[in-house]
């Protein structure tokens, strides 16, 4: 019964020392996100109450997404004209709801007026938005940065579980020999 108990109680220290650190530095930071390697690409989304554009920027390759709003579904047999901070961009069509444009120059940081022209059959709309570009930071390789109070917790975390586990394996040693005394 003894040794049950010690057991059972090794088994605690264990998942305490396993756990801990984990708790005291802010949790189970998971997988890293797949865009991790680099920056994200600036994107818009311009919404009607028929249609929904999103855009992505990667250098001067902009790619463009129109789907219906009700449903998600790509919008077939569509003309799209494009204004990006009030100039005209020639887009081309490339399968039902995407299409793509290139740009003159890379755009600048700041914040860029998106005016979309769609033409879909008999209907017509105006769709508009803004393009937030931000400046790359320089030198920013890690989105998570460990400090010295972070590793602080995660060495007092692991000096207190061995010590627990020291106790522990001297109650266990202790229950193996037991004492005989008395005097006869």
């Amino acid at each position: 019964m003894r040794t049950t108990n010690t057991l059972v109680a090794l088994g605690w220290a264990a998942w305490i020392v396993l756990a801990t650190p984990l708790a005291w530095a802010g949790g189970d930071h998971g997988e890293a996100p797949a865009s991790s390697a680099g920056p994200t690409s600036p994107l818009f989304a311009a919404t009607s109450e028929t249609f929904e554009l999103v855009g992505v920027v990667n250098g001067k390759q902009l790619t463009l997404y129109l789907d219906r709003y009700a449903d998600g579904s790509p919008v077939k047999n569509a003309r799209l004209e494009l204004e990006l901070g009030g100039v005209k961009v020639p887009v081309e069509a490339h399968a039902e709801g995407e299409f793509e444009a290139t740009l003159a120059q890379e755009l600048k940081p700041g914040v860029v007026s998106v005016v979309a022209t769609v033409i879909a059959g008999e209907e017509t709309d105006l769709l508009a938005g803004e393009l937030d570009i931000h400046e790359e930071a320089h030198g920013e390789t890690s989105a998570h940065t460990h400090g010295w109070k972070e590793y602080a917790l995660w060495g007092g975390a692991a000096g207190g579980a061995l010590l627990l586990l020291a106790a522990l394996l001297r109650r266990l040693r202790a229950s193996r020999n037991p004492h005989f005394g008395g005097a006869a």
